[in-house]
């Protein structure tokens, strides 16, 4: 009786345990902010929106909490442009810090496109300077902080350079997810003691809008089709 009571109270530490170890890390977004052409807004800082975000900006499928979701940027004024997002995440925070964890990139980034993984900046790092100046620089730690051999605080950035003509509107998504991306150039932040990753990927889409003449054209053309309509009718007498 007694071995199949601590029978039963081993089989039940087990399943606690591994029922423990198959929770999913916690993933909590420390902050968040973009630089609109060198305009810069903290839209969330210390774990707490403190501010909407800006114009073109729409955070409806993005969640400011956990940090997972879609960023999507709009644009449609004619001329140079760029357009940065920079996201400082903690995983499993309470349980092992967030000083143990590190970045990767992979893939080769698209033409125009710019990218940066560091220690935020808050004792080393440069990330946060050089997002703000529009200067990221495609380095994985950089300050050899936040890389494979020497794990610390990680955070990412991703930016884009791009010039829109008249007519035209520049869509620019970023993706933070835990799904492995199947193709394309990416960043991975990953706590490597609960063996959890984050994915950030983005994309630039430029496309035209319907040209709509304008009302003097509109009376040309208007008047050229009433003439035509014209010499048909005397031609048909």
């Amino acid at each position: 009786m007694k071995k199949r009571m601590l029978t039963t109270l081993g089989m039940a530490i087990s399943l606690a345990m591994a029922s423990l170890s198959a929770q999913a890390a916690v993933i909590d977004l420390y902050g968040f902010s973009v630089n609109i052409d060198g305009a810069v807004t903290d839209v969330v800082d210390n774990y707490s929106q403190i501010n909407p975000a800006p114009a073109g900006v729409d955070l409806s499928i993005f969640n400011t909490g956990t940090g997972l979701g879609t960023v999507k940027f709009t644009l449609s004024n004619a001329g140079t442009h760029y357009f940065a997002a920079f996201f400082d995440h903690e995983i499993d925070e309470a349980v092992n810090t967030y000083f143990n964890e590190t970045g990767a990139s992979t893939g080769t980034p698209a033409a125009g496109q710019s990218w940066e993984i560091d220690e935020p900046g808050y004792i080393d790092g440069d990330i946060f300077e050089n997002f703000e100046n529009g200067s990221l620089d495609g380095g994985v730690g950089t300050s050899i902080y936040g890389d494979t051999a020497f794990p610390d605080d990680v955070s990412m950035a991703m930016g884009w350079d791009f010039t829109l003509a008249a007519g035209e509107t520049a869509t620019i998504l970023m993706d933070i997810s835990e799904a492995v991306p199947n193709s394309g150039f990416y960043l991975t932040h990953t706590d490597p003691d609960s063996d959890t990753s984050i994915y950030f990927t983005s994309a630039l889409r430029i496309g035209g809008q319907p040209h709509i003449p304008e009302p003097s054209l509109l009376l040309l053309l208007g008047a050229g089709l009433f003439g035509l309509g014209g010499v048909r009718r005397r031609m048909a007498r």
